[in-house]
């Protein structure tokens, strides 16, 4: 029985330890499948991230892409634009000029054709002159016939062209008459006359004369406007440009006032 009892425990003894390493291989498996099920999801992961990087550097490049394709656009659009408005300028440029041409001739022919009107009412007076027996000269000196027909005298000389003849018919006419009725007009057309001649100091003192002795006169913008012209003319650039302002802000919506202004406007 004794030792039946020994030769139980000695088997129980060497079972124990077989036992024990039984449950540590157990242990091992487990934790072994617990590290690979970890690696697997660790894996995944890193795929899963490395995927969204791969998708965000795609979106990368084609928002690269996008810009560089808009600045390209951007800088047609700008270059078109500065070629648009080189046109637009070349064109206002070029519609200046024209109109500027138009006014000139416009003017000129206007100016020739007063000429050629005066010229001819100037003969047709002549050849009335010529048939018509010619009024006794009053001796009265309230007669305003001899007065009127020294003013329209000096005045047809200067519709002709002939302005030399016709400052000096004025000037007579004036030194004759200085209280006329026709006084005004006679220092307006001598100041033109000796303004054509290029005499700029007397007619700017003619002119200066008008507005002094006459500061009512219907004539005052235009009377100015020869000032400013004689002041170019004697290379007074700052006194003309004074002038022509004083013009528009006084005489805004007077004939003087538009040629003043472009008198103003015309290039250096």
């Amino acid at each position: 029985m004794l030792k039946q009892r020994a030769l139980l425990l000695l088997c129980f003894c060497f079972a124990l330890p077989a036992q024990a390493g039984l449950l540590e291989d157990d242990e091992a498996r487990k934790q072994i499948k617990q590290l690979e099920a970890r690696v697997l999801k660790l894996d995944d992961a890193i795929k899963q991230q490395t995927k969204s990087m791969l998708d965000l550097q795609s979106q990368i490049d084609a928002l690269n892409t996008e810009i560089r394709k808009l600045r390209g656009q951007n800088e047609e659009a700008t270059h078109g634009l500065q070629d648009a408005e080189k046109r637009q300028k070349d064109f206002y440029v070029d519609l200046d000029t024209r109109m500027r041409h138009f006014e000139s001739a416009e003017e000129a022919a206007k100016e020739a054709a007063a000429k050629e009107a005066a010229a001819a009412a100037a003969k047709e007076a002549a050849a009335a002159n010529a048939k018509t027996p010619v009024a006794p000269i009053s001796a009265d000196p309230s007669d305003p016939a001899p007065e009127n027909r020294a003013f329209e005298a000096a005045y047809g000389l200067y519709k002709t062209g002939n302005h030399a003849n016709a400052a000096k018919s004025f000037q007579e006419f004036l030194k004759k008459y200085p209280d006329s009725v026709h006084a005004s007009n006679a220092n307006y057309w001598l100041g033109n006359a000796q303004f054509v001649l290029k005499d700029y100091q007397g007619a700017l003192d003619t002119y200066q004369g008008l507005l002094k002795d006459f500061p009512d006169t219907p004539r005052a913008a235009d009377a100015l406007l020869g000032i400013a012209r004689c002041q170019q003319g004697l290379k007074r650039a700052n006194a003309a440009r004074k002038t022509l302002k004083h013009i528009i802000a006084k005489y805004p919506g007077s004939k003087a006032a538009i040629k003043a202004k472009k008198l103003l406007a015309a290039p250096k």
